[in-house]
């Protein structure tokens, strides 16, 4: 009887170890794709790097350049470029477990592989030239390095890869994970920005969160993608007393894959741009060449129509103009990493002819949105780069192939302009675009954009200045140069929402006479609030608090009444009204029920005198830049021009910041001079590289609102240089 118990334990011992090992080695093999074979052509580049490490890369044609990129952003930064080929092909569950499978559904459910088998062979030669020797140095890169790889099978990539990358990321730019998450959840849609439909007018929607766990982000930008935003000011001759002046001010996760790369491309084809990019792009999203320059802030207009569809009894038709069609359905296999191994977790995704679907407790949702199945974009950056001109500028926005964000423009004939820019669904007026649509109605079918003449835009305005902070298109340019919100139809979706950055932006910029450098530097770095908006409302509603019976909570409160309303490290209510603010600025970005102010009071005493011994320590002892060992006080706070927008709660209990001012560009076109530049980062170039010098050699300019020079010209290149070297595919 021994023996068999003995044998019957070896056995099942056995098969525990084989269940463990296929489910520890099975994903690599079953995301083994298509060959992707060897390129037929040398690519060669040089990349020089300067006193900090920012690439510079040169090569004779474009796509040499682009090689070099790819190159240079791996040497810096390959665990985040992985992380984004394994968004790009539907396998980030592998990495990031759960949260990565959520992106994999959505990688799936907007169909972006389909979209860019679709689209990328349609697009120009040269484009695709440029992303597949983009692909191939992230091929190379990973060939010579395979102690970096943390996924099997990941490698070799082609560009078509890289394009469905952008496929599955562009849209959330305008917050489509706003739709998707309650959809999933079967949760109520939040309201949108845009105005309300005549005859449709909303109820209010000032009701209180409720105390949850954290959901997960259908996001591949990750929890914090809702709050991703930008400062942008351009300033001509006449007003600045100077130069043409633009300055981009981006606020995005100061890691991952939306974390900007700053780079300089130059080739003998004619592409030579300073800027950034994001992980997973051959070329610069903003910046400048030697003739004009842009940035870009995030809009959130109303992109997106939800329709309820009418299912058979089946579950598996619906009913759309009086008659009954399939709706289509595949099983998709999300690989989600727990622990060593790695769980094959099988979903039905659906689409039907209005674009994805989602079933939930209340019934079945389409959805469609701006920009659906087009690829066009990554065409129309490159041509961006290379562009010469405020009109041939426009006239590749006008494409209207770049799904969302707004443009501020600037260049060295000292002409200004801003572009609402958003594919807008092309709605007919009369149905309620605001609310849930009858999926049955044919009619409700939009196809493509609005034309690019009906976008909110602006050019060298009166006022001589133009600025944007994520804010509606009707106060960009002051008094009497703004644009009036009756002009645009509702149908369009044109958001209304402001922020306190607008408010100070536009107060500060419309009472200065002259734009110089210096004034410009003060109203970036402002650190104030104004009380209005949600920031009056919060102060309203704890003066309105009962707070006899808790001594410590009213002396909280008294402290905050007291505040000057500035996060400038100064006051000694600036750490208590960091912290009770912020959930405050989240419920206005993203249309979220008010949070309980007493709650958040609480909470905030609660943290600092656990931690701090006291209500009022210095701000810069609470809000912290921490990369390695550098550990530095910050300014500013959620929703200042000056942005510390986002931390992570240390042990300590610091405040480690990750998302807030993170690329900085100040470009200037002097007239008669060439251009220059200046820029920071809040880390530095290599920012998942801890022995690098530049893990973070630029934290300490950061935090002193300094910048750093920005060698544009290969002479000053040249003699910046700490390193330089070729890189080539010739074996």
């Amino acid at each position: 009887m021994a023996k068999w118990v003995g044998r019957i334990g070896f056995a099942l011992l056995f098969i525990v170890v084989a269940v463990f090992i296929t489910l520890a080695t099975w994903e690599p093999f079953w995301a083994r794709g298509a060959e992707v074979d060897p390129p037929d052509e040398v690519y060669t580049a040089e990349i020089i790097r300067s006193e900090f490490g920012v690439p510079h890369i040169y090569g004779k044609r474009d796509r040499d350049v682009a090689y070099g990129v790819a190159i240079a952003h791996s040497e810096d930064d390959f665990s985040t470029l992985q992380d984004v080929i394994a968004m790009a092909r539907g396998r980030y569950g592998a990495i990031a477990g759960q949260e990565g499978a959520a992106v994999d559904y959505v990688y799936h459910l907007l169909d972006a592989r389909g979209t860019a088998e679709r689209r990328y062979p349609e697009l120009p030669a040269d484009t695709r030239a440029l992303f597949e020797a983009y692909a191939a140095g992230l091929n190379d890169y990973a060939e010579q390095n395979p102690d970096e790889i943390k996924l099997g099978n990941l490698f070799p990539v082609a560009g078509m890869d890289v394009a469905a990358g952008f496929a599955l990321r562009q849209p959330f730019f305008f917050g489509l994970n706003g739709v998707i998450e309650p959809l999933v959840a079967g949760d109520d849609l939040r309201p949108e920005f845009g105005p309300d439909i005549p005859g449709f007018p909303r109820g209010s929607t000032d009701q209180q969160a409720e105390e949850s766990a954290d959901k997960v982000a259908y996001s591949p930008f990750g929890p914090d993608g809702a709050h991703n935003g930008s400062n942008a000011f351009a300033v001509t001759p006449a007003k600045s007393g100077g130069p043409t002046t633009l300055i981009s001010n981006s606020h995005q996760p100061w890691r991952g894959g939306v974390a900007w790369y700053e780079l300089v491309v130059e080739s003998e084809e004619g592409w030579h741009y300073a800027g950034a990019n994001f992980p997973g792009s051959p070329f610069p999203f903003l910046g400048h060449n030697e003739d004009l320059g842009w940035t870009n802030t995030v809009n959130t207009p109303d992109m997106v129509d939800v329709y309820r569809l009418e299912l058979d009894e089946t579950g598996t038709r619906y009913r759309f103009a009086g008659a009954w069609r399939d709706l289509e359905s595949r099983t998709v296999t999300l690989p989600v990493r727990l622990g060593p191994i790695v769980l094959p977790i099988q979903r039905e995704v659906f689409r039907s002819i209005h674009g994805p679907v989602i079933k939930n407790e209340n019934g079945a949702f389409a959805f469609r949105y701006g920009g659906i199945d087009n690829l066009g974009q990554l065409d129309a950056y490159y041509r961006l780069n290379k562009a010469k001109d405020l009109a041939e500028w426009e006239s590749i926005l006008a494409r209207m192939d770049i799904p969302s964000t707004n443009f501020i423009y600037a260049d060295r004939e000292g002409n200004i302009a801003y572009v609402y820019n958003a594919a807008l669904p092309d709605r007919r007026p009369g149905p309620n675009w605001r609310g849930i649509l009858a999926g049955d109605d044919p009619e409700l079918l939009w196809d493509g954009p609005v034309d690019y003449e009906e976008l909110p835009r602006l050019v060298n305005p009166a006022s001589g200045w133009l600025y944007n902070a994520n804010n509606a298109p009707f106060t960009a340019a002051g008094p009497g140069s703004d644009l009036s919100p009756g002009d645009f139809a509702p149908e369009l979706g044109v958001e209304l929402k402001q922020t306190n950055r607008s408010r100070r932006a536009w107060k500060l910029l419309s009472e200065a006479d002259v734009l110089d450098r210096a004034n410009l530097e003060r109203i970036k770095y402002d650190t104030g609030y104004a009380r209005e908006d949600y920031v009056a409302r919060l102060w309203d509603d704890l003066e309105e608090l009962d707070l006899s019976g808790d001594p410590a909570l009213a002396r909280a409160r008294a402290l905050l009444m007291q505040w000057d309303f500035t996060a400038d490290n100064v006051g000694r209510a600036d750490a208590l009204a960091l912290l009770i603010i912020r959930e405050f600025m989240s419920s206005s970005y993203q249309n979220k029920p008010w949070p309980d102010v007493r709650a958040e009071l609480e909470e905030a005493v609660a943290h600092l005198t656990t931690h701090f011994g006291r209500i009022d320590p210095p701000m810069g002892e609470v809000l912290r830049l921490r990369q390695g060992e550098v550990d530095l006080p910050l300014d500013g706070g959620s929703d200042t021009l000056r942005a510390s927008t986002l931390w992570n709660v240390e042990e300590d209990g610091r405040l480690s910041v990750k998302h807030g001012d993170s690329f900085i560009q100040w470009v200037e076109w002097e007239p008669g001079k060439r251009v220059r530049s200046r820029s920071i980062q809040p880390y530095g170039a290599a920012t998942t590289r801890p022995l690098s010098p530049h893990y973070a050699d630029q934290s300490t300019l950061f935090v002193q609102h300094r910048l750093k020079p920005v060698h544009f010209w290969r002479e000053d290149v040249l003699q910046n240089a700490k390193s330089r070297k070729t890189v080539t595919n010739r074996r």
